[in-house]
């Protein structure tokens, strides 16, 4: 199975209300598609959301990378030869993650119908079914209270709270969703590295002194300020999630070494793929650190690609791939389940995406 053509396109999908975090405000799903042309005529798919802000990707920088770069370095190559496709994926350019991810997928969307399996079950095949969160956006107090509420009675589970914007008063929110929710669903806190370190120790104490119970903290501090994280991991007893910390292998090592955070975030469009996201699986279990899997704003397509990962990997227990359910529309068929908080993967071989609704391929 010879990879003949690399295409891209475009797919751009409302989202049921505005994505709001510390970071940004999103109001639709905006992403560039990519297919993998096989010479006996097979496609596999892939997909990536420009998210500027974290991994420095724009949809032109994107398609320019998939274009000029990636498909001249892949194009001839032997899927059946994956390691070498991988090695070539990621050497052919510097940084430019989230197009090597949808890159990565589509090959291993195609190495799956190759041998006629889910992919899951050749990555490992850990579970068939598994339960997400849902993100609750940052707003008022009294919107993000009726928000979990909602996400509560369609029924989730576990709520991945977005605060980061107004310091202590966060509290205040994480508070008001608690008293609202009861204490049988679980909270997660994403600063979205909103917070200094100081800052973060002050504000997860007070969630501890309330008594809030909060599983997790993701990513409190800016990406690059391991120390702070680490002084806060260290300070506190909530545990503390590295996400825009977390993009290589070589990351996942050091933060694990330096007592960093409690657990690692995996997102395919920070690590490259799926490809370097087994690596870091690899590395978390032989240290015995828990995973989360993440996605960006994604539709079911990349979000798939994720879900492939989550149960192929017993390391990985936690999930955020709510990118579906974000969504005003799913054109998408074949795949995983996506039933809300309940993600069931299906017998389709590869990822198992299909009906990409993308009219123009270039």
């Amino acid at each position: 199975m010879v990879i003949r053509d690399i295409q891209a396109g475009r797919i751009s999908l409302p989202l049921r209300t505005p994505f709001k975090t510390a970071l940004r405000t999103v109001d639709a799903v905006d992403d560039v598609v990519v297919r993998v042309v096989a010479d006996d005529g097979q496609v596999g798919y892939g997909e990536a959301p420009p998210t500027a802000v974290i991994t420095g990707d724009t949809l032109g920088s994107i398609a320019c990378a998939v274009k000029d770069f990636i498909r001249p370095a892949l194009v001839g190559m032997d899927v059946e030869d994956l390691d070498a496709v991988m090695a070539k994926l990621q050497g052919c350019m510097v940084k430019n993650t989230s197009a090597k991810a949808a890159v990565d997928m589509a090959v291993l969307d195609l190495w799956g119908k190759r041998w006629g399996a889910p992919l899951y079950q050749l990555l490992g095949g850990a579970r068939r079914c598994f339960q997400t969160d849902i993100t609750i956006s940052v707003n008022s107090i009294d919107q993000m209270v009726s928000d979990s509420l909602d996400a509560v009675r369609r029924g989730y589970r576990t709520l991945k709270i977005k605060v980061g914007k107004e310091g202590v008063q966060d509290v205040a929110r994480i508070a008001a969703i608690r008293k609202a929710v009861g204490p049988e669903v679980l909270l997660r806190v994403d600063a979205n590295q909103g917070w200094d370190a100081r800052q973060s120790v002050a504000i997860i104490s007070a969630m501890e002194d309330q008594g809030l119970d909060i599983e997790l903290v993701e990513q409190p501090v800016k990406a690059h300020d391991l120390e702070g994280m680490r002084y806060i991991t260290q300070r506190v007893q909530t545990p503390i999630l590295a996400d825009e910390s977390v993009f290589s292998p070589a990351d996942a090592i050091h933060i694990i070494q330096s007592g960093a955070a409690d657990l690692i975030n995996i997102k395919l469009m920070k690590t490259g793929g799926i490809w370097p996201a087994l690596k870091i699986c690899d590395i978390a279990e032989l240290y015995g650190v828990e995973c989360m899997i993440g996605c960006m704003l994604e539709s079911r397509l990349s979000v798939a690609a994720a879900a492939h990962l989550a149960a192929a990997r017993g390391i990985i227990t936690r999930a955020d791939l709510d990118g579906p359910s974000l969504c005003a529309a799913d054109p998408f068929t074949g795949g995983p389940n996506f039933d809300e908080a309940t993600i069931t993967m299906s017998d389709d071989p590869g990822i198992g995406v299909s009906s990409i609704p993308c009219s123009s391929w270039s």
